[in-house]
């Protein structure tokens, strides 16, 4: 029988470290002097000790201790504590790995005021073909280029287009690090960026290029100098429409496709008109020409092809159309999905 100084010099533990693992019950000694208190402990209890000592230095828990300290006549099941908490330390050592690569590319953002933006290359691709549509190459002295506007901040990316006629804006989920970014993107470097196959992106902002890598070849291009539309304003507008209708979407094609031709002049060019009207039980209905300037209030004139653009752009499924009179714009959206939406300018009659 040894006494808890030799039991500490034997083993690795310190007095004080014995007691506490008496107290709880992890290693309780032998035999206590009812008189004095001296604790005394066998050959085995230093054998014991001697695997707390070890267990304690790499940080296994002190439940696990108890655990494994009671199975010591069990080599088997000892080691097998002994490799569950291996991998538990090499997992935790490779999310350590990760989160200060995270932190060195944070401090690096900062220091270049670039942001980092991360997404699957599905999400990404299906925000730009939801706005595509509504970023054409205006003609020359139009107030500003074709291009495709990114806004990145609080895990989100937003895509938005417009060409003044109509504005497109789809959202995606992504990993945001770095400030916030605003960035008008060119359109040949928004239809590079739609070609990108599966997988994760990330793209690369600041004030002088936008990069992406894909395939072990670099994308790149310089964000324009655009002083872009105040969208949020149109959007908050459209929000207030009282009139919603819910419509499948290829029903929808079909009603406008199949509806008489209504065509009018602009700058020399004449376009399609789709005159959009509720029926008397609230259903959606493709009105005549000569309806178009009853004074309805359920009544919108667009233009079809902006129209049949943006209806395919929603896709399959149903869309919800917010149709508020023939003055305040046409919103297309996604029925249960606010991540993305279309608005079209209405044409007076």
């Amino acid at each position: 029988m040894r006494s808890i100084g030799e039991a500490a010099r034997a083993s690795g533990l310190t007095v004080s470290a014995l007691r506490w693992y008496d107290g709880a019950g992890v290693l309780v000694p032998a035999a206590v002097d009812p008189v004095n208190g001296y604790r005394r402990y066998t050959a085995e209890q230093i054998r014991a000790a001697r695997l707390i000592a070890g267990l304690r230095r790499v940080g296994m828990p002190v439940p696990e201790i108890a655990e494994t300290v009671r199975e010591i006549e069990h080599p088997d099941r000892v080691r097998a504590r002994l490799d569950a908490h291996l991998a538990r330390l090499e997992a935790g050592l490779a999310d350590a790995r990760r989160e200060l690569l995270r932190l060195h590319t944070m401090i690096d953002l900062e220091e270049n005021l670039m942001t980092r933006i991360t997404l699957s290359a599905t999400d990404l691709l299906a925000a730009l073909a939801a706005v595509r549509f509504a970023a054409t190459d205006p003609l020359p002295g139009a107030p500003f280029p074709g291009g495709v506007l990114l806004e990145a901040s609080d895990s989100t990316l937003t895509l938005v287009a417009t060409d003044r006629y109509r504005l497109a804006v789809a959202s995606a989920p992504a990993t945001v690090e770095g400030p916030p970014a605003r960035r008008y993107l060119p359109l040949a470097f928004a239809d590079e960026l739609a070609r990108i196959g599966a997988g994760s992106v990330t793209l690369d902002v600041n004030s002088d290029f936008v990069r992406t890598e894909h395939a072990g070849h670099e994308l790149r291009a310089e964000p324009l100098d655009v002083d872009f539309p105040d969208y949020r304003r149109l959007i908050t507008a459209a929000g207030d429409a009282t009139r919603k209708i819910t419509v499948d979407q290829a029903e929808l094609r079909e009603l406008v496709s199949a509806a008489p031709e209504v065509r009018r002049e602009h700058d020399g060019a004449t376009y399609p008109v789709a005159i959009l009207a509720l029926d008397p039980d609230g259903g959606l209905r493709v009105a005549q020409e000569s309806e178009w300037s009853s004074g309805d209030d359920a009544q919108i004139a667009v233009n079809r092809e902006f129209l049949l653009q943006a209806v395919d752009a929603g896709g399959p499924g149903q869309l919800l159309l917010e149709l508020d009179g023939p003055v305040q714009p046409l919103t297309i959206r996604i029925a249960g999905d606010d991540s993305r939406f279309s608005l079209l300018m209405p044409i007076r009659a």
